[in-house]
Order: structure tokens, then sequence, then C-alpha cells
């Protein structure tokens, strides 16, 4: 119905073995924030291939980009098309999968980002 995609942000991928910092607004969440409400447990350390298999079977899910150690999609809601861009990054030092999911727009996302990457979890065991 609406489109509101925004513009896919710049500071995406992984430099120096982090994934970029949230932003500050209550619309991100990320295992490599130090702390707050943005902060989130990693994942498990399974391969970027079954997290793919997971997120490609979610609505609305577009993969972008894919490498050993990375993964980035686009979530788009069904009603108002806002995006979210979700990143993984497998740290194999850590033996975790570091993950990222940030709104583009507004400040708040209702906890969407964070049930996401939650659901994500869930489904893989």
């Amino acid at each position: 119905m609406f489109n509101f995609t925004g513009e896919k942000p710049n500071n995406l991928g992984v430099k120096d073995g982090k994934l970029a910092a949230c932003p500050g607004t209550p619309n991100c969440v990320s295992s490599q924030s130090s702390g707050g409400k943005e902060k989130i447990a990693p994942l498990p350390a399974v391969s970027i291939a079954e997290i793919k298999s997971v997120v490609e079977g979610m609505e609305r899910t577009t993969i972008i980009e894919e490498t050993e150690n990375y993964l980035y999609a686009e979530f788009k809601s069904k009603l108002m098309g806002f995006v979210d861009d979700v990143e993984f990054y497998k740290d194999a030092a850590a033996n975790v999968v570091h993950v990222r999911s940030a709104s583009r727009l507004g400040q708040s996302d209702a906890g969407v980002n964070r049930k996401r990457v939650e659901e994500i979890r869930s489904k893989l065991k």
C-alpha cells in the first residue's frame, strides 16, 4: 500500500570484526552493543547458510548480500512498507553469530527488530 523504504544506510557490513553501531534510537538491536535496551544476545555459531534458510522462509524478505561469514537482508513491513536492515556476522573467534537489526526510518519499532531476531533464534535448532 505505502512504500516508506528510506535510503539504504552506507555504513553496513563488517569493519574490523564489527557491525555498525546502533544509532541510539529504540528501533535497533545489536549483539555487539555494550549494553542498554539495544543489547541482544548473539546467535549460536551456526552457518550463514542455516541463517539464510530461516530468513528466506520469512515474509517480505530480500537477501541483499551473502558471503561465507556475512548475510545482509532487508525486511519490509506489510502495511506501510518500512524497511529494516538485518545483518549477521559469523565470528569464528568468538564462536557466535553477531546480529544487528535496525529500522531505516523513524524512532520506534514497537519491538519488531528484537522480536524478529528472537524468532530467527528460535528456528535455529
